[in-house]
């Protein structure tokens, strides 16, 4: 099994380096871009047995900082 999680910084935390990509983008003449949020991806290859509830917990306590980003997780 497979699982996907995207990490995002929460809405009202500052994001640097969204904030950089924005920036590069209006320099390169992208005029239409009013933000960027800039996350991550995590793909993880899960042995058979594992369950969302895995998953939520290896978020909660090491993929995600959750006071300041929140995540969502795509099982395949």
């Amino acid at each position: 099994m497979k699982a996907r999680v995207h990490v995002m910084l929460k809405d009202g935390v500052l994001d640097p380096q969204g904030e950089a990509v924005r920036h590069a983008l209006l320099g390169l003449g992208f005029d239409k871009v009013g933000g960027v949020r800039q996350g991550k991806v995590i793909e993880l290859d899960l042995a058979e047995g594992t369950t969302e509830a895995d998953v939520t917990e290896m978020c909660e306590k090491l993929l995600a900082n959750t006071v300041i980003e929140s995540y969502a997780i795509e099982l395949a």
